[in-house]
């Protein structure tokens, strides 16, 4: 598996990834697969935290995270997510290795933080945990521990207050 990051090239079958990875309903697209395409058209994407995961040359899997705010820093954390795997392709480590490709980079960069919206029983292998035990508000508090944040290296434990996602998550 290669993992790498995003190309202008990716966009339409990481679309297509997300459509698949998420599909609830036949005919009905998935949030996820647009909130991919805002954050990146609004700007919020971070390039360098937008990664394909490549087998036999097929894209098979794709996380990124994007902007997000902490009380009033901007530069502290990011917003995890989408992460997706195509259905062909799920619980053979895609996941897994997107998520320690994306964390690492993103504790390259300088982040303290890193806040999701998830299963605590998958999330909590990597490290994540509630995000309120770390005084991180969620923007909707029926969350509850599904909100979850994982510190990195420029962690300090001054990064609390109330989180906001990028302006996409508020349009889905």
């Amino acid at each position: 598996m290669l993992i790498r990051r995003e190309t202008p090239a990716d966009q339409a079958t990481i679309h297509a990834l997300h459509s698949d990875a998420f599909r609830r309903e036949e005919g009905v697209t998935p949030v996820e697969a647009p909130l991919v395409d805002e954050l990146r058209a609004d700007g919020d994407l971070i390039d360098a935290l937008s990664l394909v995961a490549l087998r036999g040359g097929e894209t098979v899997g794709h996380v990124c995270c994007s902007r997000a705010r902490i009380g009033e820093d901007a530069t502290a954390s990011v917003g995890l997510g989408p992460l997706g795997v195509r259905p062909d392709h799920q619980t053979s480590g895609v996941g897994s290795a997107l998520m320690h490709a994306v964390l690492g980079a993103a504790d390259a960069l300088g982040y303290g933080l890193v806040v999701l919206l998830g299963s605590p029983d998958y999330y909590a292998r990597f490290g994540f945990v509630a995000a309120s035990t770390l005084s991180i508000a969620s923007p909707d508090p029926s969350w509850g521990k599904y909100f979850q944040a994982r510190t990195l290296t420029g962690y300090k434990p001054t990064q609390t207050g109330a989180f906001a996602y990028a302006p996409a998550f508020s349009r889905i």
